[in-house]
């Protein structure tokens, strides 16, 4: 069968949801197409083995050559195959700010105030912890506390405490700023995807037909309303259609990709590529937003952190081992153990920069190699005032687009990161950590601006949550309207971070998913 109700294109954190709660009416026939696999290898449900992901499980996309960040070229990790991103992330259950969302509606995102998307995050929220005033129990989305703690994480949040940065056991209650331990998107010591939240148990519904392996070349629009899409596989291509609805679900890049694909976009720059132009659409694709990030690094003699040695690789394969047995020990971990939000500006709305403590050394990503032991401490501005593209490079599917996420473009950007960086060098020399005796892999002075934004920029990059690319809002410009429906066509919707118009302050998994909790409640009625 090749015509359904709604087709959702893409199998991602925004997709699986929109799939899985719209499949539970079996009046709806839902097919979901992901150009991925299944991501069921062990490595991805074993939260330690991020680091060996299947290489087919990441799109491993580049941005074009970055000026703030010295003409480099940045890598921009998203993941491929049902689960999306939240596959191979690190797993960590952030909502942002209650300010991001009150500040959403003040933008014209009608009925978007935290007051509005709480109760979304309560709805697909299953935290260990129990319910209460800001958390769910019962929902999908398993949340819990971190099985295994490596000594240096709680060591970071004690170190921040000796600075007066005040200990926070839950950032998405009633408060944000201060130190802690995050909660993850684990269950019984397995990485908790939102196709394991969303899917799996819809699996054996007849009406929710799942295709992977199958990529989506462009809509079909007929007399201003999505019909369908047209798709190719190993067996060639095809036309799938949709009786009521289409969801694009292919996140900041994807999204925006396909739209212009399809003729909605930028006219100018989809004539440079031969596509005719149905909408003239220059928001599409354009408002890139992603939290510019700097790791410092510090070697340490200490063995029991994660590193690489003759003493550590044997730690490393009894803590597989003991996964493997019971679902309990090391490889528990999702690295980005401890951190924390904080206000480098006084005056700030909110928290404008976030840790990520990692008891372990991080360089490019993780794509280098270091030999020896150590730890790393993320820094990243919340807010940041730089804005990017993603535009075409082919007016083929299959070729990657051209990301440019602008990284410190703009001064106040770098000038927050620069203050971010001296506080977490703060923090890492502090008592509370000094028995790791850390020595500062790229050390420079400190106090001498220029040196630090030179070490900044030959240096820093994304921590990986694009959005806004896609944005909604009640102007005629938006590219969605806080219904999530593509303006200017009908039966078209967007269920992923492009729509965010501003970026959170934190983590973008968890938005993500209440995003598409949201459209298919919008769908559901819609479609009544």
């Amino acid at each position: 069968m090749d015509e359904f109700d709604v087709i959702v294109v893409g199998g991602g954190s925004g997709g699986s949801a929109v799939a899985g709660r719209l499949s539970a009416d079996p009046g709806l026939t839902v097919c979901l197409i992901e150009a991925g696999g299944t991501n069921a290898d062990w490595r991805i449900t074993t939260p330690g083995m991020m680091a060996a992901a299947p290489k087919a499980s990441n799109w491993a996309f580049e941005t074009v050559a970055q000026a703030g960040l010295g003409g480099r070229r940045g890598f921009q990790p998203r993941g491929r195959g049902l689960g999306g991103s939240s596959a191979i992330n690190a797993m960590l259950y952030v909502r942002g700010n209650r300010w991001d969302y009150d500040n959403w509606a003040a933008l014209g995102c009608t009925d978007w105030s935290y007051a509005d998307v709480l109760p979304f995050f309560r709805a697909t929220e299953d935290n260990e912890e129990g319910t209460d005033e800001y958390h769910g129990a019962g929902g999908p989305l398993s949340v819990s506390n971190q099985r295994h703690v490596n000594p240096a994480s709680r060591a970071f949040v004690a170190a921040a405490e000796s600075l007066q940065i005040a200990a926070n056991a839950d950032f998405n209650g009633p408060r944000q700023d201060g130190v802690g331990l995050y909660q993850v998107t684990q269950r019984g010591g397995e990485r908790w995807s939102a196709a394991r939240a969303f899917l799996d148990p819809a699996r054996s519904r007849p009406n929710l037909d799942i295709r992977t392996g199958v990529m989506v070349d462009r809509l079909v629009v007929e007399h201003g309303r999505a019909t369908g899409v047209v798709v190719r596989d190993r067996r060639g291509s095809r036309t799938l259609r949709a009786r009521g609805a289409v969801v694009m679900a292919g996140g900041a890049f994807g999204t925006p990709q396909t739209l212009m694909l399809s003729g909605i976009g930028p006219g100018a720059h989809l004539c440079d590529h031969g596509i005719d132009v149905a909408i003239d659409r220059p928001a599409v694709g354009s408002d890139l937003q992603d939290h510019p990030d700097y790791v410092s690094t510090f070697a340490s003699p200490r063995g029991d952190l994660f590193g690489r040695s003759l003493g550590g690789y044997w730690r490393t394969l009894k803590a597989i081992v003991e996964h493997r047995r019971r679902r309990t020990g090391a490889m528990t971990t999702p690295y980005a153990e401890a951190g924390g939000f904080w206000r480098i500006d006084p005056d700030a709305p909110a928290a404008d920069i976030q840790w990520h403590f990692v008891p372990a050394i991080l360089e490019d990503h993780g794509r280098v190699a270091v030999k020896g032991h150590g730890f790393s401490a993320h820094v990243c501005v919340l807010r940041p005032e730089s804005r990017g593209t993603v535009r075409l490079a082919s007016a083929n599917a299959g070729v990657a687009p051209l990301i440019d996420p602008a990284f410190l473009q703009d001064p106040r950007d770098i000038a927050i990161l620069r203050e971010g960086v001296r506080l977490t060098h703060r923090i890492c020399t502090a008592a509370a950590l000094s028995p790791w005796t850390p020595v500062d892999r790229t050390p420079v002075d400190l106090r001498d601006d220029a040196a630090l934004d030179a070490l900044i920029r030959s240096r820093a990059d994304t921590v990986y949550h694009p959005v806004g690319t896609c944005r909604m809002g009640s102007d005629t410009a938006a590219v969605c309207d806080p219904r999530l429906r593509v303006n200017g066509v009908a039966g078209l919707y967007v269920a992923d971070a492009s729509v965010m118009p501003r970026l959170v302050s934190g983590n973008t998994n968890a938005p993500t998913i209440m995003i598409a909790e949201r459209c298919a409640r919008f769908i559901a009625e819609d479609l009544r």
